[in-house]
């Protein structure tokens, strides 16, 4: 499908509007271009909103949310039924429109629109499972128990890499939880979300709940810090950086809202030397180049056992060889484009830092200007556990490589960094895997045996500790996050007992 195909089918056009609040406004701000990165060519303009144009929508959002709070849980789930179902009949258009607009590989396109069909069924399901618990009350005649209420409009902020996904994650199941939500997506892939607001807005179109599924297209510094510090917000879910979250998450709390934050991930393999080498292989080689890099869950540090450092490094230079780049529409490329040039500068200037600090390029390491100005080869670069480059995140295809001698060691180098997002152990050791498991192993969010980092499933709740954010999101209780908890006494006898045998009076 090319890429006016695409366009059509998704109800795109040359211009369209970044405002969408209970329906399409024309928006106010300044235009905006949709780049492909594989390319340079510009796809489409969005309009941006201005702060009115954002007020609009917020309080189109807080009208509905009165409303649709309203309609019961199993009802609400209908309706995000129906935008899986709508979701299926455009997956290949809109997983198109991802790689596209993004870059990422076609099969990982349809791989996130595929996620975005999951998350909708999970909320289905969720919708008749918003379940509240029942205490023993140690006063006679009276029950305790609690119960679960929708929050109110969810402001959400989503980052490039994953332009639908993390939509779905907090859209979807905040939307059987009763609330309605208001997207910023990044400014580097606004077609995809107005492309999804397309398909959501179809759905919803006549239902008298239009307002459930907003969008406001703008920059962080106006848009964006605006919707962070609205005190009508309850709820700010934001996925970016580090440097992102500080700013988000300390406005949030300033005025005392919630926030969900979903930051960077300087994510580690640990391979000890008893590993299936070649199963290790091909989870890092996926985790490390998937998406060019560009993933929160990216594997970023290999730490090697000595003992098998030598043919592991040998095994990934010659996987990596065999990674083919260009286009990510055609098949059997394994790598497409970094987002922009800027990218491509960090990546260069963190290869140059990793080799001043004691690294060895053992592949790659340069610019593919013969596929275009964003193009690079992955890198591999073997370099000491003490090298201050480790501690940096960078988002590309750079992979470090570090031996260590002991598994303490290797825990010790793995959670020695200001992230924890995602982790992983290759052993065939049940010693070694429970030990990694323990409360003394990884202090990420996610701890895999014999799997990579990257590719978790929608079913448990998403998210890491430290700088990362705490923040949790798609399944497992991930769904309280949207809900305020009440707890409720009722007396149902004719005295009045107090808690803790207190007699008064």
């Amino acid at each position: 499908m090319d890429t006016a195909g695409v366009l059509a089918e998704l109800g795109l056009g040359e211009h369209n509007s970044g405002v969408y609040a209970g329906g399409w406004r024309e928006a106010h701000g300044a235009d905006l271009e949709s780049v492909n990165p594989a390319t340079g060519e510009v796809i489409a303009t969005v309009r941006r909103a201005s702060l009115e144009d954002y007020e609009a929508v917020v309080e189109n959002s807080v009208e509905t949310f009165t409303r649709w709070r309203m309609l019961p849980a199993p009802e609400r789930g209908r309706y995000v039924r129906r935008i899986g179902d709508a979701l299926r009949e455009h997956k290949e258009a809109l997983g198109a429109l991802v790689t596209i607009e993004m870059g990422k590989i076609l099969p990982e396109g349809l791989g996130e629109v595929q996620e975005m069909i999951d998350i909708a069924d999970f909320a289905v399901g969720l919708s008749r499972q918003l379940y509240g618990l029942t205490m023993m009350s140690e006063r006679p005649r009276h029950r305790m128990y609690e119960q679960w209420h929708p929050l109110g409009p969810v402001g959400i902020i989503t980052s490039f890499n994953f332009p639908t996904a993390v939509w779905s994650w907090n859209a979807l199941v905040a939307a059987v939880c009763g609330d309605t939500n208001i997207w910023k997506p990044s400014s580097i892939t606004p077609l995809t979300a107005v492309a999804v607001t397309n398909i959501a807005a179809e759905v919803m179109e006549g239902s008298g709940f239009e307002g459930v599924f907003n969008l406001v297209v703008g920059g962080g510094a106006d848009i964006g810090d605006t919707l962070v510090k609205d005190r009508r917000i309850p709820l700010i879910s934001a996925t970016g950086s580090c440097d992102m979250g500080y700013k988000v998450g300390t406005e949030v709390a300033r005025r005392m809202g919630r926030s969900i934050l979903e930051l960077g991930g300087n994510n580690a393999v640990i391979v000890m030397d008893d590993a299936n080498l070649d199963l290790a292989v091909r989870a890092a080689l996926f985790a490390a180049v998937g998406t060019a890099g560009q993933r929160c869950t990216t594997l970023r540090r290999l730490l090697v056992q000595r003992g098998v450092a030598d043919e592991m490094a040998k095994r990934m230079v010659a996987a990596y060889e065999q990674v083919t780049i260009g286009d990510p529409l055609q098949p059997g490329v394994l790598m497409g484009p970094l987002v922009d040039e800027a990218a491509v500068h960090t990546m260069m200037a963190a290869i140059e830092a990793a080799l001043s600090q004691g690294g060895e390029l053992l592949t790659g390491g340069n610019r593919r200007d013969d596929l275009g100005p964003t193009f690079v080869e992955p890198t591999i670069i073997r370099i000491p556990a003490s090298a201050p480059i480790l501690q940096e995140e960078t988002f590309a295809p750079i992979l470090y490589l570090v031996e260590f001698d002991t598994l303490d060691e290797a825990i010790a180098i793995q959670n020695g960094v200001r992230q924890g997002l995602s982790s992983a152990i290759f052993t065939e050791s049940l010693k070694h895997a429970e030990r990694f498991l323990s409360h003394e192993g990884s202090d990420c969010g996610i701890a895999n045996v014999n799997i990579g980092t990257s590719g978790a499933e929608i079913g448990g709740a998403f998210g890491g500790e430290k700088e990362t954010g705490g923040g949790r999101e798609a399944g497992s209780d991930a769904w309280k996050a949207y809900m305020r908890r009440q707890t409720t006494t009722i007396n149902w006898g004719d005295d009045l007992p107090l808690a803790q045998g207190i007699e008064f009076g």
